[in-house]
């Protein structure tokens, strides 16, 4: 039979099992692109899964590190624990009411954070953390308190909630591949021991837990790779038959946007195991069913502003934050197992034109809600026209939970997938940006290696990469092309290299790489309309992997933090609210404008006018920006707010209008927290 490949990275949380065959059959270019961080390869027999039938162990060693933290511009400063902390016993990672997972959705991001950056205070205090959660676990395995939620009658009121026990996981994971503290492996092999016990007609049967099983398969793969115990993948086999069936033809087992955002990729997952390429194919399938019925709209999401609901497929329909890492860290996770660059495309879809609008920034208030087209952030109940009811538009950093501490995985998550190991002892620069990499590489793995990478992407169509080697060694360094970028070019230490790059796909430069070798790649940003036929037949106007938006002037009203926060909504009786600020946000310009278009190349249509890099480092705001764009556009006076006091739904194009011609501006879609991204076209 042949091979299953597994393993593990660094500080993050994925290990798997790997087998790409059915991607990388089409793309001979890269075989199984694995991942950056301390990487273990195991090369197995599919029916010889023991220790001693392993076939080869391949280590890479990888160290990520910011290459400058001060001038990194997506890197997190802020303080991200708002809420109450319970270090003093098990309830650690569940709030009071004893049902979501707030606590571990925060200390997920925190802890990566803190071993991003070497950070001591933050790396302390995770530990404060986790130590209650070692200490909690009980004699037959489980860990945390036992919270039996009485409400779902098919849970027999016997099994705890396993949700938040599976993010905790995924800490304990990060906090390993960062200290290799000897407690965890013991820990959680007593944990799935405990899971082996309980009945199939017990085991994640309310929702939660049962729509996000895949996390929990996630996190017995990791422990698969470092004990090679064949029990796990029986425990594996289990939870996958217990999981929400997300592989069904042509729909859903539920239709919430976070479940759709982290759990579509469990059939891909449990494809790494069975090698049924039905199990990945439907990981696939799910991606483009969501996307077609309503994801019709810039920025990589889809509608679903709490679940998507038949004919709210608008672009104003919006999308949670938790859903937006999510996608991030699914995207992220299924470039590793299948190697296909579109999920990277997928990935900076959303974390450069969706993402960073949805907070505020200095960090310290996000919405819950933000859709493509937005032009009102308050703290009014829009339903129906937005699904929950309840101050879901405004910026408020008390209200909203789960994404106040999910969010916190976003951009360490993206920062720990910027490059990842390969198979063939080299490395992928898989998501560009400013960092470093240290690593292991070459025949023997015995020759060490830093990249320091530096660039304004995407902002900046020029990638430089220098190598730091004490000695000349030879390995393989892949570049990924977006699929937007044609004509791609490489120098190497200043001569242009002949590399055929197509869009979609990687390059690959096998080289003698010595001290100050200079790697250089071109990238170049055209300007792009896409038409969304299926939605009005509006466009929406790119430029490299940035879409733009017209640029509203906003008018942001201070609010109190705690009187507009949800009911459910909790935090330290001692909380300064004026630290931690709260805003409504109104459009103080026109905003409903259609583009005119005509026959002529775009280029001929828009003016691109490039500006100064922000001193900040951060180019995510409406005046901060480095690109504008200017366009020409007409007001449509029947497009206004309706009756939910949101922006009325699409016209459809064309409009006819007796308006002027304007010219507007543009700005990338992730600075503007007020935006039309999907345009009506005016005639």
């Amino acid at each position: 039979m042949g091979s299953l490949h597994l393993h593990c990275k660094w500080h993050h949380l994925e290990s798997r099992l790997i087998q790409g065959d059915v991607y990388w059959t089409k793309r001979l270019q890269l075989v199984n692109i694995m991942n950056k961080s301390d990487c273990f390869y195991f090369a197995v027999e599919n029916d010889k899964l023991k220790k001693k039938d392993r076939a080869q162990i391949f280590f890479t060693a990888l160290h990520l590190s910011c290459a400058n933290e001060k001038n990194y511009y997506y890197f997190f400063t802020v303080e991200c624990c708002l809420f109450s902390k319970y270090k003093s016993s098990a309830k650690c990672f569940k709030n009071k009411c004893g049902k979501t997972s707030t606590n571990p959705y925060w200390l997920k991001g925190y802890g990566d954070l803190g071993y991003i950056l070497k950070d001591k205070k933050i790396i302390a205090e995770t530990k404060l953390w986790l130590e209650k959660v070692f200490q909690s676990q009980t004699p037959d395995g489980y860990f945390g308190p036992r919270v039996i939620e009485k409400e779902q009658a098919n849970n027999k009121d016997t099994t705890p909630d396993l949700w938040p026990n599976m993010v905790m996981l995924w800490c304990m994971q990060s906090y390993y591949e960062y200290s290799n503290d000897a407690r965890v492996i013991p820990f959680m092999t007593k944990y799935f021991k405990w899971q082996t016990t309980i009945p199939d007609d017990r085991l994640l049967k309310t929702y939660w837990e049962n729509s996000r099983g895949g996390d929990n398969l996630h996190s017995i793969y990791w422990l698969y790779n470092h004990t090679g115990e064949k029990w796990l993948l029986d425990l594996a086999d289990k939870i996958h038959r217990n999981t929400a069936n997300w592989a069904q033809q042509n729909n859903l087992p539920n239709w919430h946007n976070v479940n759709i955002a982290q759990s579509f990729r469990e059939p891909a997952t449990y494809y790494m195991q069975t090698r049924d390429t039905n199990l990945l194919q439907a990981t696939y399938n799910d991606f483009y069913l969501v996307r077609n019925l309503y994801g019709q709209v810039p920025g990589g999401m889809f509608g679903a502003d709490e679940n998507a609901r038949k004919g709210f497929d608008d672009p104003r329909q919006a999308i949670e934050t938790c859903g937006m890492v999510e996608q991030m860290a699914s995207d992220e996770i299924l470039t590793g197992i299948t190697g296909d660059p579109m999920w990277a495309d997928n990935c900076e879809d959303v974390a450069f034109n969706t993402y960073p609008a949805a907070v505020m920034p200095d960090f310290k208030a996000l919405r819950y809600l933000t859709a493509p087209n937005m032009v009102v952030s308050d703290s009014k109940n829009h339903s129906p026209g937005i699904q929950n009811e309840g101050p879901f538009l405004m910026m408020n950093p008390f209200s909203s939970r789960c994404c106040q501490h999910n969010h916190s995985q976003g951009w360490p998550y993206y920062t720990e997938h910027l490059w990842m190991a390969t198979p063939d002892n080299g490395i992928a620069a898989i998501l560009y940006n400013s960092s470093e990499v240290t690593l292991k590489v070459g025949p023997g793995k015995d020759h060490v290696v830093t990249l320091k990478q530096t660039t304004n992407y995407p902002f900046d169509e020029h990638i430089k990469i220098e190598v730091n080697a004490e000695s000349a060694v030879n390995f393989p360094l892949y570049l990924r092309i977006p699929n937007w970028c044609n004509n791609a070019s490489v120098t190497i230490n200043g001569k242009t290299i002949n590399i055929n790059a197509s869009a979609d796909s990687y390059v690959r430069l096998e080289n003698t790489w010595k001290q100050n070798d200079v790697i250089e790649l071109f990238l170049p940003m055209k300007l792009r309309l896409h038409e969304w036929k299926k939605n009005k037949n509006s466009v929406s106007i790119n430029y490299g992997p940035l879409t733009f938006s017209l640029k509203i002037d906003e008018s942001y009203k201070l609010m109190n933090s705690k009187q507009t926060a949800i009911g459910d909504s909790k935090w330290q009786a001692n909380a300064d609210q004026t630290k931690w600020p709260a805003y409504e946000i109104y459009p103080a310009s026109k905003w409903n404008y259609g583009l005119v278009l005509n026959d002529k190349p775009l280029e001929n249509q828009f003016q691109i006018i490039k500006k100064a890099w922000p001193p900040n480092d951060f180019p995510f705001t409406r005046d901060a920006v480095p690109i504008v764009i200017k366009a020409k556009g007409k007001i449509i006076p029947e497009w206004t707010i309706d009756k939910y006091e949101l922006c009325a739904v699409l016209p459809q194009s064309p409009v006819s209008v007796t308006t002027k011609e304007e010219t507007i501006e543009l700005i990338p879609m992730g600075a503007a927290r007020l935006r039309i991204s999907a345009f009506p076209v005016v005639k």
